[in-house]
């Protein structure tokens, strides 16, 4: 017989909001935080130790955040709200202040993406003020790097992501639109590298595994499409996943490049094996849309989490697939 599903370890509540992103920072040696972002415009600093709120910054005007991220030093914080905002907090001896912001102009709910390129600078990029407009900028300067904008109307950008291949290229970054598409472009040279059409439905979330060239994205129907990037830089569509549901809202890769874990508005956690995506476990506590997922960077690859962000305001912990798991829950995951 099969094993039941798991349950969480623990879970967060006092948010008082939808959590619509998710961020781990686990270094060695300090207390593991959790970072999530409410739909009120409420950062809460989760400290995994004691299971509480360490802090609460409230930001954006009181409108949803929709990211979350730190930087490398780990002493700052970057927020995306709906106010058009991204803002850079100082964390440094308890403090938390926005002590710098860049204006997006943009209406809808794409989320940014990060790349660092050097210990002290990194790429931001995010959608603009017109409808498929998106700026990458430069930080902390703010210099402005580039505008891409197809040439074909595509409808709103959804997703983004920044990543820099090992082939000595500059930075590209996989961006899915409103219709369907999914565009890969050479930021350097402000060029389209490659356009597939992914989806038959608006691109809802993606993510990248730079290791393997490979990435997987989901819409609003039931399937997961997976999609690689051959060595000419071409996006080639691969095998699809069928889902029990409709709708995903966010994929995360498990930085050991084992699992996948999906969000989905059935208010499920779906895992797959990342390698050839298959199905292994779904994981049922929320009641409500999940919108977030993110798993830990803890060093110790036995106190690794996967944590999900729900509409019904509640965080779930789970501990699965790792080196402390039920051998009989572990299973392959190639």
């Amino acid at each position: 017989m099969s094993r039941p599903a798991p349950s969480p370890v623990y879970t967060l509540r006092g948010a008082g909001a939808p959590l619509n992103s998710l961020h781990f920072r686990c270094p060695g040696g300090e207390t593991p935080l959790l970072f999530s972002g409410s739909a009120k415009g409420a950062i809460h600093i989760w400290n995994l130790n004691s299971r509480r709120a360490e802090r609460v910054v409230e930001g954006h005007s009181g409108q949803s955040i929709l990211w979350l991220s730190t930087l490398p030093s780990g002493d700052a914080l970057i927020s995306q709200g709906r106010d058009m905002q991204i803002c850079l907090w100082d964390l440094k001896e308890g403090r938390s202040e926005a002590v710098d912001s860049v204006w997006t102009g943009s209406v809808g709910f794409c989320q940014c993406s990060l790349l660092e390129t050097s210990p002290s600078n990194y790429l931001l990029a995010f959608a603009g003020q017109e409808t498929e407009e998106i700026q990458i900028t430069e930080m902390p300067s703010k210099k402005p790097v580039c505008t891409l904008m197809p040439d074909t109307k595509l409808g709103m950008v959804m997703c983004l992501q920044l990543w820099k291949p090992d082939s000595g290229l500059g930075p590209l970054l996989f961006a899915g639109y409103e219709d369907g598409s999914m565009l890969l472009w050479d930021v350097t040279q402000r060029i389209e590298l490659s356009r597939v059409k992914a989806h038959p439905e608006p691109v809802m979330c993606l993510t990248f595994d730079p290791r393997l060239r490979r990435g997987v994205s989901g819409s609003c129907e039931k399937k997961l499409s997976s999609w690689m990037v051959d060595s000419q830089n071409n996006i080639q569509l691969q095998d699809s996943v069928v889902l029990v549901n409709p709708g995903v809202s966010q994929l995360r890769i498990r930085d050991d490049g084992r699992l996948l874990a999906s969000a989905g508005w059935d208010h499920r956690v779906r895992v797959f094996g990342w390698k050839k995506l298959r199905p292994l476990a779904v994981l049922q506590y929320h009641t409500d849309m999940v919108l977030s997922v993110a798993f830990s960077d803890h060093q110790d690859p036995r106190q690794r989490l996967l944590a999900a962000g729900s509409k019904d305001q509640r965080i779930s912990l789970w501990s699965i697939y790792n080196e402390t798991a039920d051998k009989a829950l572990q299973g392959s995951t190639d």
